[in-house]
């Protein structure tokens, strides 16, 4: 039923900004938590990090009565819910793990009303105790997770997602909505369609991740090619997937004994160790994990820096959701994607021996991921397209196409007619393998039997290494000048392709151009860290680590390394600046402001470093004068505070009426004494220590505060001594008479 109001939708916003520390919703994510607080059905498809659990976890705390959410896997659930609670939501999850006491008491709160989000995977949500007692509670609405498990069409289908249709009928006045990252409009349908779904808002989001940057390189020296990539990210979190579990043990054995820290994941470790390994992932206590596809639904961690594939997944579905678990958080990471052709007869082997119902729509997947290897389109651009979407960007900058890291062939079209005639005087007969033999000269028993040697194309790419060949005929097909058929991946020419012998068409092929450590002079990744003061982010990521353990909860949930590169980079001052910093909400800031600013300000008097830098501004920037732009949550603290300020309350009195720390309302007097240009200083400081403080003020030639500090505290013998607060509030007195 549909009940929105202007008042609903409005506290949203304000929701988003106090508990989550973000001014602004991200593309689509205004639109989705609209129609979740009008109560319209929606099918919601955001990619990997593109913020889907707030689509529905901000009209939960805006909506009346308990939201559920469904979701797969426990340690999915957990995350989540961790994450809530140190945001100061009230949120609960049920599973097995659970004791019959623990999941009595969730009951009794649920009864009291405490509860503003449930988390249930699907099969106990459909138990008939558990719908029974849920019908007796007021529900807000239904949110399901990783939806595209609901359609048979759909990647990863789970047959206990069907049974979700009940909701529609036991539930009629909640509206149900699906949340994935990744389903064609064919899936879509399907979702809507299995869980009954009301005249569904369709929302569809870009399936561009502009911070990722993809390479698809041939698999040449796999663990070289690994240790290069996770070299470049040292004590940063990482994600390396296998094809087999062999080759999980075998590459994470490797890794381990080149000094790397790294545990393996698959489904044939028993469950505690499974369990321990992916959690010592999560909780920063190693940084790769080795793993086959099997790890992955269930990662919520934003701060994956790096996804390697050793071997090509079996779609460009999986490949998005795969790659996708880089940059969660938004900061610039790599996707590097290692294939060779021996991948598509691997996946042929593993999709034989499993549900041929399938087959045939499961291989074509396997050759669309195939051809995405070995094309020479810009790589965002080919995986928005496969999704039917539009790219617009000229050059992404972000992948080794755009980056230039691709030499191309000098006269395409002659190496194309030589290919292509192969293929023809082979009748169209084998595969691509035995086209390279040809090509190189092999004298093979098989090809000699046959007399393939005395062909007029034998040996004629014969300077050419056997890689670059089957390189060049895969980009063959992938332009579609050469097409895979039958049972056995024969290659034929396609219309295209007989009008290429013709020299009428274009076509590109690459060879690989010799590495140049991987990144461009202007790429995400060296914007991402423009103005961060490395050695501090270590600090605060070493505080964080300690805090998380602590808590017995990821890293990430303490704060995203987003956030801890905008404290390195600018480095703020006060409780007041520091909550202004984009993904601190308010119990955040209250839990771990203080503790962050002790290490912010003891690394920048060791080091003198500016603060309060505006923007991504160098370390040697000197400190602002003006107020950087206030977000909603701390204009709203300063607007309160000022109110009181300007009736002459002290700052004891409106500490405690706001029920936060005296650093923190010295900073909101800063603000405070610098809007409304006040320039006497003695409501707040007493007129001796205004005096030492005016007198040491020449010590400062750039506007720091610590040299202020230090001439102060050689001149001083006063009880208290004066504080770096006192010094801040008559500086900021003295700066307004100068400017006046």
């Amino acid at each position: 039923m549909v009940h929105s109001t202007q008042d609903e939708s409005s506290s949203a916003r304000e929701i988003l900004a106090q508990v989550w520390g973000f001014d602004d919703f991200r593309p689509l994510q205004e639109e989705a938590v609209g129609d979740v607080i009008a109560g319209r059905d929606s099918v919601v498809v955001l990619p990997t990090g593109g913020g889907k659990s707030l689509c529905y976890q901000v009209p939960a705390l805006v909506r009346d009565g308990m939201a559920v959410v469904v979701s797969p896997l426990i340690s999915l659930m957990k995350d989540q819910v961790d994450a809530l609670q140190s945001n100061g939501v009230a949120a609960a999850l049920v599973n097995s793990t659970q004791s019959e006491d623990q999941k009595r008491e969730t009951a009794a709160r649920i009864r009291r009303g405490e509860i503003r989000l449930l988390y249930l995977a699907p099969e106990r949500l459909l138990s008939p105790r558990t719908l029974d007692f849920l019908t007796s509670i007021p529900i807000s609405f239904f949110a399901i997770d990783e939806a595209h498990c609901v359609s048979n069409w759909g990647h990863d289908f789970r047959p206990e997602y069907r049974g979700l249709r009940v909701l529609k009928q036991r539930f009629p006045e909640a509206s149900v909505h699906a949340f994935t990252a990744t389903a064609s409009e064919r899936v879509r349908e399907d979702i809507a369609e299995q869980l009954e779904l009301r005249q569904p808002q369709m929302l569809v989001g870009s399936f561009d991740r502009p911070n990722l940057t993809y390479r698809m390189l041939r698999r040449d020296n796999a663990l070289q090619q690994i240790m290069g990539v996770v070299e470049q990210h040292p004590g940063e979190s990482g994600i390396v997937y296998c094809i087999t579990r062999k080759e999980v043990e075998q590459t994470a054995a490797a890794l381990a004994a080149r000094g790397i820290s790294t545990k393996p994941y698959h489904a044939g470790l028993d469950d505690v160790t499974r369990h321990a390994n992916q959690e010592a992932f999560i909780r920063e206590q190693v940084d790769v994990i080795v793993a086959t596809v099997a790890f992955g639904m269930g990662i919520d961690k934003s701060n994956v820096r790096f996804v390697i594939h050793a071997g090509m997944p079996k779609s460009i579905e999986h490949y998005q959701q795969e790659s996708g678990r880089a940059g969660r958080d938004g900061l610039a990471s790599q996707c590097i994607l290692l294939y060779s052709g021996g991948d598509l007869m691997t996946w042929k082997r593993i999709l034989e021996m499993g549900d041929r119902s399938n087959f045939d729509e499961a291989m074509a997947n396997v050759n669309a991921m195939a051809e995405l290897c070995s094309g020479v389109q810009c790589r965002h651009a080919a995986i928005v397209n496969y999704f039917g979407q539009e790219f617009d960007v000229d050059n992404c900058n972000a992948c080794d196409v755009c980056l230039g890291e691709l030499d191309t062939v000098d006269d395409p079209i002659t190496l194309s007619q030589k290919i292509l005639s192969n293929v023809l005087r082979l009748q169209e007969r084998f595969g691509v393998a035995y086209n390279v033999k040809v090509l190189t000269g092999s004298r093979d028993q098989k090809i000699t039997r046959a007399g393939h040697d005395q062909l007029s194309t034998h040996n004629l790419l014969g300077n050419e290494s056997a890689a670059n060949v089957r390189t060049w005929i895969e980009q063959l097909v992938s332009q579609r000048f050469l097409q895979r058929t039958g049972e056995y991946n024969v290659l034929q020419l396609t219309p295209a392709g007989r009008e290429l012998l013709h020299r009428r068409g274009t076509v590109t092929l690459t060879r690989a151009a010799p590495s140049s450590g991987g990144r461009s002079a202007k790429s995400p990744a060296v914007d991402s860290w423009e103005g961060v003061d490395r050695a501090l982010f270590d600090a605060l990521r070493a505080k964080r680590s300690e805090l998380a353990t602590e808590r017995g909860v990821p890293a990430y949930i303490v704060f995203g390394d987003a956030v801890l590169r905008d404290l390195a980079r600018i480095r703020p001052t006060s409780i007041a600046r520091l909550g202004d910093i984009r993904g601190i909400g308010q119990r955040k800031l209250e839990e771990y402001g203080e503790i962050f600013l002790t290490e912010i300000d003891a690394y920048c008097q060791q080091t003198d470093l500016s603060r309060d830098v505006a923007g991504a501004d160098s370390p040697s920037t000197p400190v602002s004068t003006s107020s950087p732009p206030k977000s909603i949550k701390g204009a709203m603290a300063q607007q309160e505070a000022d109110e009181m300020f300007a009736k002459g309350i002290s700052i004891d009195e409106v500490a405690e009426k706001m029920g936060r720390a005296s650093s923190t309302v010295c900073g909101y007097l800063s603000e405070y004494l610098r809007s409304a240009e006040i320039t006497d200083a003695s409501a707040w400081v007493s007129p001796e220590r205004i005096r030492l403080i005016e007198a040491a003020i020449p010590a400062s030639e750039d506007g720091r505060l610590k040299p202020i500090f230090e001439a102060v505290q050689s001149q001083q013998t006063l009880d208290p001594p004066i504080s770096c607060d006192e010094i801040r509030i008559v500086f900021t007195c003295w700066q307004n008479r100068v400017d006046a």
